[in-house]
């Protein structure tokens, strides 16, 4: 899924970027946790995304090679890699309210009606 051979790169655009930088400074078990992190969900979402942008013939029928330029890639790859991020915030958020929601109707079924407020 990652391929931490990529940061060892000479190209002069990513030289001076701080998060090469960080990311070089990571062990190679930090990068493969980070990057298996992402859930079942995400992953049919992001391939279900990228095939939708290449094009969907069916494999068994066809033999599809797609040709692009370097930068039209690089702009998948970064388009897949914040469609990820913004999918695992969201899967996070419903985890979040999930959990919220769930502590909220347990905390509701333990507590008695008070019955009418009288003044």
């Amino acid at each position: 899924m990652f391929n931490p051979e990529f940061l060892t790169s000479d190209n002069e655009a990513i030289s001076g970027n701080s998060l090469i930088q960080y990311l070089q400074e990571q062990s190679p078990d930090v990068l493969q946790r980070v990057a298996r992190s992402a859930s079942g969900d995400i992953q049919d979402i992001i391939r279900h995304n990228v095939q939708g942008l290449l094009g969907m013939l069916p494999g068994e029928q066809f033999e599809v090679k797609i040709q692009t330029s370097r930068d039209s890639l690089a702009g998948l790859l970064a388009s897949a890699m914040m469609t990820g991020y913004f999918l695992r915030q969201m899967e996070q958020r419903m985890e979040l309210e999930g959990a919220l929601l769930g502590a909220a109707n347990r905390d509701l079924s333990h507590h008695d009606d008070p019955g009418e407020l009288r003044l």
